[in-house]
């Protein structure tokens, strides 16, 4: 079966900010213990905020590090979920519902991409 990953992406500001709440951290809990059982979800994590990484970036043959915070960063990736799914599709149904369990101020975006093996 293929697997996708699903890239979370925050307004780091705004999340920062308020956090979680107890119920949205429950939901969450919830529908990843539904998630397992199904045999959807393989791995799930939060990152760090952006004043905690550090970029590297290769152009012309040089290397730079940056250690963030990354200020012309708005929207971050705030964490992602491996998902084995029979198809995009199912993937994709199971992100919605990743995204539904959070309240209406959550600005969240995840973008589905399958892994390509070898």
């Amino acid at each position: 079966m293929p697997r996708f990953l699903s890239l979370i992406r925050i307004e780091e500001n705004d999340a920062l900010s308020g956090g979680p709440s107890p119920e949205l951290v429950q939901r969450m809990e919830k529908l990843m213990e539904e998630m397992t059982k199904a045999g959807v979800l393989l791995d799930t994590a939060g990152l760090t905020p952006t004043a905690q990484g550090t970029r590297v970036h290769y152009e012309g043959g040089q290397l730079s590090v940056t250690d963030g915070p990354f200020t012309e960063s708005k929207e971050v990736i705030g964490g992602y979920s491996l998902l084995q799914a029979k198809d995009k599709a199912e993937a994709v149904e199971w992100t919605k519902r990743f995204l539904k369990v959070h309240e209406e101020y959550w600005t969240v975006t995840c973008e589905v991409r399958e892994l390509t093996e070898g």
